[in-house]
């Protein structure tokens, strides 16, 4: 049977898959001042950056209309898998909810499955690819599949370290954490997901010792690394990426790393610099 995953484009899937007739993106869209941004192949990751660096406040998002998420539903496909942004970091997760009414209501019955990732980018990227390897892999049918996807989501972990939390901050996206150190004293909160939503797991003075710090809070929390695949999205630094996939390798050895750069949406929040790591 054929299938299609639709993403938002806060899930930031590696070169090869980008065209890949299985995948569709339906892009959210990014505000710097007077400037409107689509977040899908256009995007300009250094002219964001700069964008962003020049304006006083903060860049702001909204995310796909039901209208779009119906629109990608459109197609030859016998099932459809719908990965979002966690639902208590954006509206993505409703309206692609919204999008499959819409399409029901105006079609036959077609099997789809919207999960809320309770993640972002590389956290969107690995359930994807999950749902890609089970399809693949045959002989599952689409309840099977879903609720494996599901099983593997409950278990995934996501780490990062910012350079600069205004964003998150500024956009509300840090209600759940109750106090963070002030930047211009260097330290580095290493943040993590819980079920959605964002919590500080540690902090470290300097960049270099937070991500060090992240390895260790990973290393600690994730059980049988070996056996797992991880993903590293990075934001303009693919230098401090790589500095984390040594550090990696050579204390805990999962079974893959693959580094990605962020697009428009990771961008946003991560700003230049963050780095990302999900398991």
């Amino acid at each position: 049977m054929s299938y299609r995953i639709v993403v938002d484009s806060c899930c930031d899937l590696p070169d090869l898959y980008k065209k890949d007739p299985h995948f569709l993106s339906v892009p959210l869209t990014l505000e710097v001042g007077d400037d409107i941004i689509i977040d899908d192949e256009s995007f300009d990751q250094l002219d964001f950056l700069a964008k962003v660096a020049a304006y006083p406040k903060s860049p702001k998002s909204s995310c796909p209309s039901p209208a779009a998420y119906a629109e990608a539903y459109e197609c030859d496909a016998d099932r459809i898998y719908v990965v979002t942004l966690s639902s208590k970091l954006s509206g993505s997760y409703n309206s692609a909810l919204v999008g499959k009414e819409m399409y029901l209501d105006d079609n036959d019955f077609k099997p789809i499955y919207v999960c809320d990732s309770e993640s972002a980018s590389v956290g969107e990227t690995q359930i994807a690819m999950k749902i890609m390897e089970y399809e693949e892999q045959g002989g599952m049918t689409f309840a099977q599949i879903v609720s494996k996807i599901e099983d593997f989501r409950n278990r995934q972990h996501t780490y990062f370290v910012l350079d600069n939390l205004d964003t998150l901050r500024k956009n509300g996206r840090l209600s759940g954490v109750k106090a963070l150190i002030a930047s211009t004293l260097s330290i580095k909160p290493v943040m993590a997901g819980d079920c959605g939503s964002i919590v500080q797991k540690a902090q470290a003075v300097g960049i270099k010792k937070g991500l060090l710090r992240m390895i260790d809070t990973l290393i600690k929390e994730v059980p049988a690394i070996p056996e797992k695949t991880l993903y590293i999205a990075h934001c303009n630094n693919p230098e401090r990426a790589e500095f984390v996939k040594a550090a990696l390798l050579e204390r805990c050895n999962p079974k893959s790393i693959t580094v990605l750069n962020t697009g428009g949406i990771s961008s946003m929040y991560a700003n230049d610099g963050g780095i990302i790591v999900t398991i």
